[in-house]
């Protein structure tokens, strides 16, 4: 099938909420991580979402240059017609890209998009990531504005990180302590700031203890049921049922129980890469 287009993407997210299940967001680093994703995805029979990282696509754009949006464009349009022979549906997206890599990631590849929607094409990807969760709420809440409406205007979804992940990822470090936890505030003002589906769609990455990589029991205390709570104080204040589309982060490692009860509170897209990336580099390390 071909990359979904923005149609397709948004009736993907709508039936993974009203079905309370979530795609697996695979984090892929070459053409040989991109088949294997695919290949997965065919084999189970599921539609699924590709995305790369700031250091993957750094990677993919080769040790001597190292830029990011031409590691990224090359694997996206790569993954067009590699994809399109697939009988599954693929999203690509874009994952954490925080403050100082705007610049030299997320916005020209909303550029690029931008061109080819205003040629009548659909957009290179389907969503990107803004990870402002370093930054204080008030910032990272009006940067996400600004990038919003330039992913509405170019059909993109946002997806937003408002509150950290613990864990490292691409040398992004967040300790494993109490602010792991959103709260009914933080969602209220992410409501007022980003509103709920009239500016823009967005995914929202809240925080329930989520760490990215895998640690031993009793280390990380999710609280998926924490997504509960969000979903109530905000529909409370606006009279929207449900009204975030929710990003479990740090999936891997994860107990079912934990997953249950994420996708019954609205969590639609599942992070998955320390999984893969051990699956990937078990069989060589270990020879």
């Amino acid at each position: 099938m071909p990359i979904a287009t923005p149609e397709v993407y948004n009736e993907m997210l709508d039936r993974a909420k009203a079905g309370k299940f979530a795609y697996p967001a695979i984090n892929v680093t070459s053409s040989q991580t991109l088949h294997a994703a695919l290949r997965g995805f065919a084999e189970a029979e599921s539609d699924g979402i590709v995305q790369i990282s700031t250091g993957g696509a750094e990677f993919l754009g080769g040790q001597h240059n190292k830029d990011m949006v031409t590691g990224a464009v090359a694997l996206a349009e790569f993954a067009h017609i590699v994809a399109a022979k697939y009988d599954v549906t693929i999203a690509l997206h874009t994952d954490h890209c925080p403050k100082d890599k705007l610049d030299s990631y997320v916005r020209p590849l909303l550029a690029v998009s931008a061109e080819r929607v205003a040629r009548g094409e659909n957009p290179l990807f389907q969503s990107h990531m803004w990870d402002g969760s370093a930054e204080t709420l008030s910032d990272n809440l009006a940067i996400g504005q600004e990038l919003l409406a330039q992913a509405a205007a170019a059909k993109i979804i946002l997806e937003v990180e408002i509150t950290p992940t613990g864990g490292e990822e691409d040398g992004v470090t967040h300790e494993i302590n109490d602010e792991l936890y959103t709260t009914v505030d933080d969602a209220l003002r992410t409501a007022e700031a980003l509103g709920l589906g009239e500016k823009g769609r967005y995914l929202l990455a809240a925080s329930f203890g989520n760490v990215h990589g895998v640690y031993k029991p009793g280390n990380v205390v999710l609280r998926p049921e924490l997504l509960k709570d969000l979903q109530q104080g905000v529909s409370e204040r606006y009279g929207k049922a449900d009204p975030f589309d929710f990003v479990f982060h740090g999936g891997s490692g994860s107990t079912a129980e934990e997953i249950a009860v994420a996708l019954e509170n609205g969590v639609v897209k599942m992070n998955l890469d320390t999984d893969t990336q051990y699956a990937f580099t078990r069989p060589v390390a270990g020879h």
